[in-house]
């Protein structure tokens, strides 16, 4: 992720007003996420794990201050390794969007979350883009479609489990201004719920091909019938005891 776009976030208030508002989502979607690790790749100007209890957590980026520093494309984790994993505009700012994809779901867990987000270009921030060129952040970004970015993830098989936008006031420069349409926040979830100049997407990744085999219980005149042990696609059985007779021929047990 491209300094710039940390640097702005901090440092404008245009960024101020986003960051409040991701913080805020990234601790209600995280807050429910259980497991062992939890990591969050690029923009370390976020807290974005704030709100979850993992015990184990570790912030990746390409620089800042950082606890691992790496490319976003080729994470230093093992497979199937990680229980959580946030990515706030990670997607953004890279050029191999679908490379990064593939490393998350590479190391995701069974099981494992993926919270995601990033600018929408179908919103009012997608048209100062426009107009305004992109040689500066945060406009400098890919503004992927979350439609586009919901495609990649089914092709990942990672299940969409909820998805949210945010940010709808118009994407002024001065607090002033983005104070005076603080009522579109509300306004926007109900009337235009689309159109927010962020989305956030939260996947799982579902382990394909599992299912419960109980066992078939058959009774057998007095006797019963073997019982069935599975063990993935394998069957066993336990066998009975062979019958022994006593001394005195009078009785039998199995």
């Amino acid at each position: 992720m491209k300094n710039s776009f940390g640097a702005w976030l901090t440092g404008t208030e245009l960024g101020r007003y986003l960051l409040e508002r991701e913080q805020a989502y990234f601790e209600r979607a995280v807050a429910d996420a259980f497991g062992y690790h939890a990591v969050q790749v690029g923009l370390p100007e976020m807290d974005c794990l704030r709100g979850n209890r993992i015990p184990w957590q570790c912030r990746v980026a390409e620089s800042g201050e950082v606890d691992v520093r790496c490319d976003p494309a080729f994470l230093p984790f093992e497979t199937r390794s990680l229980d959580l994993l946030v990515m706030p505009h990670v997607l953004d700012f890279t050029t191999q969007p679908h490379q990064v994809l593939r490393e998350a779901d590479r190391v995701l867990m069974p099981e494992g979350r993926l919270i995601l987000t990033g600018f929408n270009p179908l919103s009012l921030w997608g048209v100062r883009r426009l107009i305004q060129g992109k040689e500066s952040a945060p406009w400098n970004g890919s503004f992927f479609t979350q439609l586009r970015i919901k495609d990649w993830l089914a092709l990942l098989e990672l299940e969409l489990d909820d998805s949210a936008f945010m940010a709808y006031a118009p994407p002024f420069s001065r607090q002033d201004w983005l104070g005076r349409c603080g009522f579109m926040e509300d306004a926007g979830e109900r009337w235009w719920p689309l159109a927010g100049g962020v989305y956030g997407i939260e996947a799982v990744k579902r382990q394909r091909g599992m299912r419960l085999i109980t066992p078939n219980w058959k009774q057998q005149g007095k006797k019963k019938g073997a019982l069935g042990v599975v063990a993935g696609n394998e069957r066993q059985h336990t066998h009975k005891r062979p019958e022994t007779t006593e001394r005195d021929g009078a009785s039998s047990c199995q």
